[in-house]
Parts: structure tokens; C-alpha cells; sequence
């Protein structure tokens, strides 16, 4: 840990630097987040090594981080930004918006730990208990399983991927109480004939689970509790449609969720014009919709159009960006279509440059041209051909009609 004459950031109350920690999950990030919320070394933000370049270079512009971590070793970075104060910020969580420019969520030790605290008490969970993390640690969702399992005292299990074989071992052997899952997971799980009745709660997130899925997850021995929430909220804050303790929920005139509590972002960093709009009045403005009757929240949906596959949220700008440089491509559009596995899949729809190609060789060209130049899950997962892409008045294309 960075300290200052023997003593901790946090002792002193001093400002601290931000490292972009560009580490696999495992024992070296576990360390380094366990120094981050204790105050004895720099604020971090995890990033996945496996990130194309060019994907890993715009994040590292938005976050200005003072050294970059990777398992090499650390090295300074020039054109760092500010520190961030002691209080407001101890891991940073890289998000986007509808836009797909990169946003750099701020989160405090504070609200880590209650948040952690708050789902270790909802799911009634022994201080004893482990959790099996086998999210990406790059997202919130992967972050919270390390704190709460540092809140809990209790070693987590750590898997680099998810690999359906090995969490089905950790389950079968009972070595781990507690695991946090997307839906596409809990769904190879099941496909896998994984007996779930060993561990005490699966927390699943990241995208809409399709009610016949739950269903074969409890036939299959699982206690499922269903969370609500994003990086800006430290993950989910609403476990079943119930708000964790001390968090409020409320929908707006527009339909939109909202939510407060000491769950929240301190603010984006180095973007006080994106906090001011995001936080309002003590209220987190989500871009959800959704109902709250009687006290219990349903979510409707996104109100954008953010494609969320396999619990990983996917902007169809930066696909149109990457594939409307493919020769084979004179025009495109990405929407996202309900699949029973993912969510949602990726679909492209093509205008060709020239004679209709085959579909099926288009869409390796398209998948592989997307995965060299963005994350795996932004590739498309389906081609469509069209003569033209439908229009909105504006110009932008008529996404509605597309899907």
C-alpha cells in the first residue's frame, strides 16, 4: 500500500491517486481493491486485460489515471488527472451512457461497504459464507462479490472466466455459499444439468431473466433473489423489487425510475456536468422504466437504446462506427432482438456494397472484424440485408421499425 510516512491515505485525509488496474481477477486485484476501500492505498479502477487497444485507450483517456497496473508491473501515465479526496472515491467503475462515451463512476468506501452489508443481511447471509466470483471484475456486478466478501471476512473463490465445468464443481463441493450470475450463466448451468441446491442464494443481474428461466433454476434446486441496479448505484439496490436497506426508490412523472440512498455515486469523474444532470435534488435519475406498485419496483425496460446481452450493455453506435469501415458494408444499423439465451442479441442490418452476399459468410466477416477492434460481446450475433436503412425524420434511423 501507498503511504505517506507509515501513514494512510486515509489517516491524513489526503487526496489520492487514481491507478487503472488492468489485472485479471485473482488475488493481485482482491488486494489492491481490499487497500482501495480501507484508505491505504491509491483508488482504483479495474479494467479487463483482454480489451482491444483501441477500446482500452479511450477508457484510459476518460479516466486520466495517474499509473496503470498491469500484471508487468505499474508505470506512470502522462496527462494524469486529478487525484480524487479521500472520502468521496475508492474504486472507479468504467460505464457508458446511450452514446458510448465513456463515463468514469465514482464510488465511495462508504457506500461499497453498505451496500455490501445491505445485500449480506437481505440474503441472510453466515459471516462465514463464501462467494464464487466468476463475473468480469471490470463491472460493478464482479467488483461487489470482492466486497462483500471482504465485509463478510470470508476468502472469495475467485475464477478468472466464467467456465460452466468449474462452477459446477465449486457448487457440487459446497465450497461456496453464495454466487452472483447473469441470466446467459444461470442458463449453461441448467443446459449443463448443475445441481444448484448446494449454495444458499444466486444474486442474478446484468439483463431481464425470462420467467421460464427462473423457473427451471428453482426446479433445479436454486434460490434465486433478482437485482436491480448499476455501477452508479454499486450494483444492485433492489433485490426482488424491494430496495436494499436505507435505499428509496420512486418513478417519475415520465416513468422513469429513480433512486437514493447511501448507495450512490459520488460523481462521474472529471464530468461535473454529467453529475449535475444524473444527480438531482438527493435522486439518482436512472435511464429505466418502470412501475413501482406497492412498494415492490418493476423494471420495464431501458429507455435508450443500449443493447444488453448477456448481462453486458452494448451501444449501437460504436458497433455501426466499427463495422461501417468493413469494404463489404455501405451502410448499417445494430438494434438489439430478444434471444432466450442472451437477453438480447446483436443484430446487424446491412446495406452491402455490392451483389447480396451470403448472410451466414457475412456475418463471420462482420463477427471477426468486431472482435478485433471491440469487446467480444459487441460482435453481431445475426446479419440482416436490406436494400435501405429506415429513417426518422431527424436523419437517425428508425430503430423501432428495425427491431
Amino acid at each position: 500500500p501507498r503511504h505517506t510516512g507509515g501513514v494512510a491515505y486515509a489517516d491524513l485525509e489526503m487526496d489520492r491517486p487514481v491507478h487503472a488496474v488492468v489485472l485479471p481477477p485473482g488475488r493481485r486485484l482482491y488486494q489492491a481493491l481490499a487497500r482501495a476501500l480501507d484508505g491505504g492505498g491509491p483508488a482504483i479502477c479495474p479494467l479487463p486485460p483482454d480489451l482491444p487497444p483501441p477500446a482500452l485507450r479511450a477508457l484510459l483517456a476518460a479516466l486520466r489515471p495517474a499509473a496503470v497496473v498491469t500484471a508487468a508491473g505499474e508505470r506512470p501515465c502522462e496527462n494524469a488527472g486529478p487525484p480524487v479526496a479521500a472520502g468521496p472515491a475508492a474504486v472507479l467503475i468504467a460505464t457508458s451512457g446511450s452514446t458510448g462515451e465513456p463515463k468514469i463512476v465514482e464510488l465511495s468506501s462508504a457506500a461499497l461497504r453498505h451496500s455490501a452489508a445491505a445485500a449480506l443481511r437481505r440474503l441472510d447471509a453466515r459471516p462465514s459464507a463464501r462467494w464464487l466470483c466468476c463475473l468480469p471484475t471490470g463491472h460493478i456486478a464482479g467488483i461487489q462479490v470482492l466486497v462483500r466478501s471482504l465485509v463478510a471476512g470470508a476468502e472469495p473463490i475467485i475464477h478468472e472466466r466464467f467456465d460452466v465445468e468449474a462452477v459446477k464443481a465449486v457448487i457440487g463441493a459446497g465450497a461456496a455459499q453464495h454466487v452472483a450470475l447473469v441470466p446467459t450463466q444461470l442458463r449453461r448451468l441448467i443446459d449443463a444439468g448443475a445441481d444448484l441446491s448446494p449454495v444458499r442464494s444466486i444474486l442474478l443481474g446484468g439483463a431481464a431473466a425470462a420467467p421460464e428461466l427462473i423457473a427451471a433454476a428453482r426446479a433445479a434446486g436454486a434460490r434465486v433473489a433478482l437485482e436491480h441496479g448499476m455501477s452508479e448505484t454499486c450494483g444492485g439496490c433492489v433485490y426482488d423489487g424491494v430496495p436494499l436497506d436505507g435505499v428509496s426508490v420512486d418513478v417519475d412523472a415520465a416513468g422513469l425510475i429513480r433512486l437514493a440512498g447511501p448507495v450512490l455515486l459520488s460523481g462521474y469523474r472529471l464530468r461535473p456536468d454529467l453529475t449535475a444532470a444524473a444527480l438531482r435534488d438527493g435522486w439518482f435519475h436512472t435511464g429505466d422504466l418502470g412501475a413501482n406498485a406497492g412498494g415492490v419496483l418493476r423494471v420495464l425496460g431501458r429507455a435508450d437504446d443500449v443493447i444488453n446481452t448477456g448481462g453486458e450493455k452494448i451501444v449501437p453506435g460504436d458497433v455501426e462506427r466499427v463495422l461501417s469501415a468493413h469494404p463489404a458494408v455501405k451502410d448499417v444499423a445494430v438494434v438489439g432482438h430478444p434471444d432466450p439465451e442472451w437477453g438480447q442479441r446483436v443484430v446487424a442490418v446491412v446495406v452491402p456494397t455490392g451483389p447480396d452476399p451470403a448472410p451466414d459468410d457475412l456475418l463471420t466477416e462482420l463477427r471477426a472484424w468486431a472482435r478485433r477492434r471491440l469487446p467480444a460481446c459487441a460482435a453481431p450475433r445475426e446479419v440482416r440485408l436490406v436494400p435501405l436503412i429506415p429513417l426518422l425524420p431527424s436523419g437517425k434511423p428508425d430503430r423501432a421499425r428495425l427491431r
